[in-house]
Parts: structure tokens; C-alpha cells; sequence
């Protein structure tokens, strides 16, 4: 195929603006699927995507239209998955920027186009959804072209949902998205941007070949893992796996070479000719920082080797993720998992249950703090459980965000309320339009990871969207929360919290705790703790059988005696007991949503 009918784009777009949707009349359009064939989300694969209405993965796929080849990237929307959509710039020449015409810019809507802009990726914007009442496509291309500066005349108006202005759309693509450069007579380089592990031919992953050609049966080699392998087979998705027997410079497709290793074909290697092949790898990807952590302990303790295969194998499909060995007194052997955000933490868990079939606990999220010790040392620490004790400690500095939140101006007063309360220090105000503002604030992460999006959400009615980066570490009043079971520290259910807010961490543990942990033959003291100090306190009062029942009268001294020696008994019992606390208690004290 001449390079000059390939166009290689992606679309991009806040969560819940209609990036599947229109990817799902394009297919429709470009005859890709047959009407029979056709369901809502054609390229979402995963049950959880459909169950959840959002983009998880990125999908490509091929498009036929007007005597070109448009290749095609559906990217997620939500912040969590923002690797993925930066994974899929690095494959393309051009994006579909689509916005809300009943919505306008969101926070996300500035994030992607900053991104695109700082790839020098050509952007085609769209107006979508101008078949609600309420949707006012002229008002937001004005805010368009104030915000990102694309003349309003150029702005299209699109329904993915009937259709209207999507043939249009494809026909900008062709004449505004310039086509790939590369030579196919150089030495092959190919960009892997994303793969997967299927169980029955190994590794799949998804191309694209910036130089050169590849061929089926020629034999390749890994650049970054330094390893040779003969092609199985190169095709490309129209959208289903369609083999050829060529890809050429400016064409994406996917490439089985019987990979078993999970290692050796990472997103971001380079793929090129074992015989004559390219010395330099292609300049790949920036490795995602996580930002959340949190403990996966496999419930059967056997399943443990089960959880490390299945960890490797989703981090093929999801190299944004982070793990390493840990162990917990209270929980065992387990993994300590970094990730972009909350909703990633939550989706990853969920994936490795359901595709792998394990049963997990997720201790509470954390973040990473820089502790600096007396002596002068610095640790980064991400587990509650691994904080010096206080007095080794010199200062903890804490990580910040910067927040953007766009909202209708109504909503100014309760979200400033919202983000005061979290510590938030308010960087921007800028008003959009009369009717939208945009502000900036600068927040302690710890802050925003449990609920803070769901707060801005119920707060302003659903209309206010986040985007965030990380801005730094700055010195916090910070302490560590133990929690005491007769004595004994739980380490699963410590946590690093800021000192005006330990006593309540400490308040409702203890209370949530005393209503899962079952009752003993002696009372139990629930305690939370800060150093040597107790903060809160609550009782597992003990089961008391009546001993006395059998008397029917006669002298006091004879009811004191049998209440005496009940009373010795639990003492010794308590000596020697330990509290045994079910896996359900800590599966629903941990639950992040309680």
C-alpha cells in the first residue's frame, strides 16, 4: 500500500463523550462489520468494559474508506488509563478530538489535546452528540477555539449515535491527517504498542513499522530483550485477526512469534530483522509512574504462585502497573501493587479475578511518602507497615497534585468547600465562559485517592470532570495509625494518615472492626494507636454463660464464688487465647467504598 492512502489516527476524548460509539459507526460505515454482526461497543473485548459502559483497553483497528487504509486506535477516556492513550499517540499521525456539544471541554478534553499537541500530531476536532435538546454545538466551538485555539469554522458536528457528520469526519481525516513517513527499503523497525497473552499461541502483540518491511515466516529479532524469534504469523484487525503476508513502513497490524516468555515483548520494544536488521531501537516509552498502592494477598494461601503467573501475564496487557513480594503477619505471602489511580486499582483486581480465576484481598490504598530519618537517610515508603518508628523520624514530606476541575460556574461554592477540606491550596479561577470555570488546585494525594472524585461528582451533580498530575513532595504533619488486637499490632489495617485526621481513622476502625470480629469466651479490646499512644478504643465484650443459674437460693458468698471462679478462668483464658480474625472481616473492614 502507497504510504500516501495510510492514515494512522487515534481518538481521543473525556470519558463518556462517545469515543466508542463513533469508532462503532465507522465500522458500520467502512463496511468492516456485517449490520447482522453489529452490537454496542464493537471493540470493547472485555465483559467488564461492557458492565462498566467504558474504555479499558486500547483497541486498533483497519478501516477501508474512499480508496485508503485508515488505521484506527479507540482510546480510554478516563485519567486512570492515560498510559494507554499516550502508548497509542506514539503509533499515529493524527487524532479525532471529539467533545460533548451538551457538555463542552472537560478536564480530560484539555489533558489529551495537550498531549497530542506535545507529539505534533494533527487534530481533527468534533462536536459530538448535536442530536440531544440540549446540546449546543455553536456556544462550545466558540469555547473551543478560545481554549485550544482550532477556528470554530473548521469544528465539525457530528451524532456517532445516528450517524449524521461521521462520513464527513472521514473525509477531513483523509484531507487534513498528513500520511506516515518511513522507508520500506531501510532496515526493518517496528514499534510494539501494546500486547496480549493468549494461551494457545502465546504472545500477540500490536505493531507499528515505522521502516522496513516484515514478513510472514522471516525470522526477527527483539532489540531491548536481545532475542531472536521466526514469525508464526503478521496480520492485521479488520477488526477480526486477518493474516497477510506483508506490513509495510506506516502500517500497524499484529505479529505472533510464539513468544511464551512474557518478558521479552513489552510495550515499547523494538522489533527488526534478525539477518541486516536496524542497531537502534526506536525511542519507545516513558515508564507511568504509579501514584496508589495497595497490598493482593491471595484468600488460599496455595493460590500464591497462581496470583505471581497471573500478575505477569496482565502485565503484558497493562505495563502501567507495578509489583513486588511482600509479606503481611496477618495475611501472608502477597504482592505490594502500584497504580495510575484508584478506578486502575479496582479494574486490575477485578481482571485478575475474573480472567484468572483467584480470590483476593486488597489492603487499604497508600501512597508514596519520602521519610527522612534522624541520621540523615531518606526512605521512600509506600506500606504503613514499613515507617520507621517516630522517634527515627526527622520529617515526612507527603506527594501533592495538581488538580484541574472544570465545572459550571454554580457549583464554585462547594467544590472550593470540598477542596479546603482536603487540604487544598487554590492555584487558578479562570472562567471558560459566563456559564463554565476552570480551577486549579494543588492537593495532598493521600487526599484524593479514596473518594474524592465521587465527592466532586455527587457535589455538582455529575456535571464537574478531574484531571490531574503529580506537582511534588512538600512536608506534612504526618503520623501512623496502628491498630491493636489485644495488644498485638494488625499490620494489614495501619495506615499513614495526616495528624488531624487520626483520631477519626482511628474512631472508625476501631467501631467498623468491632462489629466484624466475632465475640470470645473473654472481651477483646479493639485499640488504635499512634506510637505509644491510644487514640481510640472499642470492647468485644466476651459470651457469659450464667453460672449461677443452678442456684435457687442460700447465702451471696455461694453466687460470689461461682462468679470468682468464671472470673479466674477467662483470665487464664485470655493469657493464652489469640484473636483469629475471619477473612471476611478483613475483606469488608478494607472495602474502600465504606
Amino acid at each position: 500500500m502507497a504510504l500516501d492512502k495510510i492514515r494512522n489516527i487515534a481518538i481521543i476524548a473525556h470519558i463518556d463523550h462517545g469515543k466508542s460509539t463513533l469508532a462503532d459507526r465507522m465500522l458500520e460505515l467502512c463496511g468492516a462489520v456485517e449490520a447482522r454482526d453489529m452490537r454496542a461497543q464493537y471493540l470493547d473485548t472485555m465483559d467488564l468494559e461492557r458492565e462498566r459502559g467504558i474504555t479499558i483497553k486500547l483497541q486498533s483497528v483497519r478501516l477501508e474508506y474512499k480508496g485508503h487504509i485508515i488505521n484506527l486506535i479507540d482510546t480510554p477516556g478516563h485519567v486512570d488509563f492515560g498510559y494507554e492513550v499516550s502508548r497509542s499517540l506514539a503509533a499515529c499521525e493524527g487524532v479525532i478530538l471529539l467533545v460533548d456539544a451538551a457538555q463542552g471541554i472537560e478536564a480530560q478534553t484539555l489533558a489529551t489535546s495537550y498531549l497530542a499537541l506535545e507529539n505534533d500530531l494533527e487534530i481533527v476536532a468534533a462536536l459530538n452528540k448535536i442530536d440531544l435538546p440540549a446540546a449546543e454545538p455553536e456556544k462550545y466551538a466558540g469555547e473551543i477555539e478560545q481554549v485550544l485555539g482550532i477556528p470554530a469554522e473548521e469544528i465539525l458536528h457530528i451524532s456517532a449515535k445516528t450517524g449524521v457528520g461521521v462520513g464527513e469526519l472521514l473525509d477531513a481525516v483523509i484531507e487534513r491527517i498528513p500520511a506516515p513517513e518511513g522507508d520500506v527499503d531501510a532496515p526493518l523497525q517496528a514499534l510494539i504498542f501494546d500486547s496480549h497473552f493468549d494461551q494457545y499461541r502465546g504472545v500477540v502483540s500490536s505493531l507499528r513499522v515505522m521502516n522496513g518491511r516484515i514478513e510472514a515466516e522471516q525470522s526477527v529479532r527483539f532489540i531491548q530483550a536481545n532475542t531472536n524469534h521466526p514469525v508464526d504469523e503478521i496480520g492485521v484487525r479488520t477488526p477480526d485477526n486477518t493474516p497477510v503476508k506483508v506490513l509495510e513502513a506506516g502500517e500497524v497490524g499484529y505479529l505472533i512469534a510464539g513468544i511464551k516468555d512474557v518478558g521479552e515483548a513489552r510495550s515499547g520494544e523494538t522489533v527488526t530483522d534478525t539477518r541486516n536488521g536496524a542497531e537502534e531501537a526506536l525511542d519507545g516509552y516513558r515508564e507511568p509512574k504509579p501514584m496508589v498502592f495497595c497490598g493482593l494477598y491471595p484468600i488460599d494461601g496455595d493460590e500464591y504462585n497462581t496470583l505471581r503467573e497471573s500478575l505477569e501475564k496482565l502485565r503484558l496487557n497493562d505495563s502501567s502497573f507495578t509489583y513486588a513480594p511482600e509479606t503481611s503477619g496477618a495475611l501472608g505471602f502477597g504482592f505490594r501493587s502500584g497504580f495510575l489511580g484508584l478506578l486502575h486499582m479496582e479494574i486490575v483486581r477485578e481482571r485478575l479475578e475474573r480472567e484468572f480465576g483467584l480470590s483476593l484481598i486488597a489492603t487499604a490504598p497508600s501512597v508514596e511518602y519520602q521519610v527522612y530519618r534522624t541520621n540523615g537517610d531518606m526512605d521512600v515508603v509506600d506500606n504503613p507497615s514499613e515507617m520507621p518508628s517516630g522517634a527515627e523520624i526527622s520529617e515526612i514530606h507527603e506527594p501533592f497534585m495538581k488538580a484541574s476541575i472544570i465545572s459550571p460556574s454554580r457549583y464554585t461554592g462547594t467544590i472550593i468547600d470540598l477542596c479546603q477540606s482536603r487540604r487544598g491550596v487554590q492555584t487558578k479561577l479562570e472562567y471558560l465562559s459566563p456559564e463554565r470555570i476552570e480551577m486549579t488546585y494543588r492537593l495532598p494525594l493521600a487526599e484524593v485517592v479514596m473518594d474524592f472524585f465521587d465527592q466532586l461528582k455527587s457535589r455538582t451533580q455529575g456535571y464537574a470532570s478531574l484531571d490531574y498530575e503529580q506537582d511534588g513532595y512538600t512536608k506534612g504533619d504526618l503520623v501512623r495509625v496502628d491498630i491493636l488486637l489485644q495488644g498485638e499490632q494488625v499490620d494489614a489495617f495501619s495506615a499513614i494518615v495526616h495528624r488531624d485526621n487520626s483520631y477519626e481513622y482511628g474512631r472508625k476502625m476501631t467501631e467498623k472492626l468491632k462489629e466484624l470480629i466475632p465475640r470470645q469466651q473473654y472481651d477483646v479490646p479493639i485499640q488504635a494507636a499512634i506510637g505509644g499512644s491510644i487514640i481510640a478504643r472499642q470492647t468485644v465484650k466476651a459470651f457469659r454463660k450464667d453460672v449461677t443459674a443452678k442456684l435457687y437460693g442460700g447465702d451471696i458468698t455461694r453466687k460470689n464464688k461461682l462468679l470468682q471462679k468464671q472470673k479466674e478462668g477467662k483470665k487464664r483464658m485470655k493469657s493464652i487465647g489469640r484473636v483469629d480474625v475471619p477473612q471476611e472481616a478483613f475483606i469488608s473492614a478494607l472495602k474502600l467504598d465504606e
